[in-house]
């Protein structure tokens, strides 16, 4: 089925894409977050493959696009945008094939942080962009994600590309970054599967681990799986990381209908 397109706001970024799988039973939904350090140089483009195959495996897949640096995103507007998608779902027209109970989100790089951010934001407080979600994230897939902001911007990541994203640095903004960093939004509750390349240089390894550690010291069940391969083997449909993040995806699924029919 190809994908319908419905805005949730007014800016021309502001869309999603919902790709239903067959039939008409309500479906578990997976949500696509597309990176590229919070800029304009990539877009949905790099969601759209992802999410057409979630589709044939069986998910409502939703592949979002955002406004991102350099076309009117930023802070705050980034990250309330995914805010902002999420909490439209229910309100879509065909919201009845939504199973809303199991909400995943994958997110690659930079839509990693979305991901992991998404996730934890019931802990934010309420006056914070995102606060209060409508539709809460049940499992987050983060690939090769900037997942701990203070140690992106150590390492130089995206050649500044988290100061990009917050407009200034962590000395000048602190709260900013607290509100913006994953590792500071744990535990969320949700699953996790990290999945990174172990020849990623241009988001280190170390991301995945820093945020599975801590994410694991606050109690949430966390899996990091370093698999063969640089930044974008990882959201390759055809590849062995996406059979990773499938067969996962699979697992939770499978266990989630036998709860339901065990509970009749």
């Amino acid at each position: 089925m190809a994908p319908q397109v419905f805005a949730y706001g007014p800016a021309p970024d502001q869309f999603l894409e919902l790709t239903l799988p067959g039939g008409e039973a309500p479906a578990p939904v997976a949500v696509v977050l597309h990176g590229g350090f919070w800029r304009d140089a990539h877009g949905v483009e790099l969601a759209r493959p992802l999410a057409a195959d979630l589709a044939t495996a069986g998910w409502a897949a939703v592949a979002v696009e955002y406004r991102r640096v350099g076309s009117g995103g930023g802070w705050p507007e980034t990250v309330a945008d995914v805010a902002a998608a999420l909490d439209a779902l229910p309100d879509l027209p065909d919201a009845g094939r939504l199973d809303l109970g199991e909400v995943a989100v994958i997110g690659h790089s930079a839509g990693g942080h979305l991901a992991a951010w998404a996730a934890g934001r019931g802990r934010l407080p309420d006056a914070a962009p995102g606060a209060r979600p409508r539709v809460r994230v049940t499992a987050a897939v983060l690939q090769a994600g900037v997942l701990a902001l203070a140690l992106a911007d150590e390492q130089g990541l995206g050649a500044g590309a988290a100061r990009g994203l917050l407009g200034a640095a962590p000395e000048e903004a602190p709260e900013r970054w607290a509100l913006a960093d994953p590792v500071r939004l744990l535990p969320t509750g949700a699953a996790v599967l990290c999945v990174h390349g172990s020849a990623d240089d241009v988001v280190p390894p170390a991301q995945s681990e820093r945020y599975a550690a801590a994410a694991r010291a606050a109690g949430d069940p966390v899996e990091v799986r370093v698999v063969p391969g640089d930044h974008m083997a990882v959201i390759d449909a055809r590849g062995e990381s996406w059979q990773i993040v499938r067969d996962w995806l699979e697992a939770r699924r499978s266990a989630r209908v036998k709860r339901i029919t065990l509970g009749s």
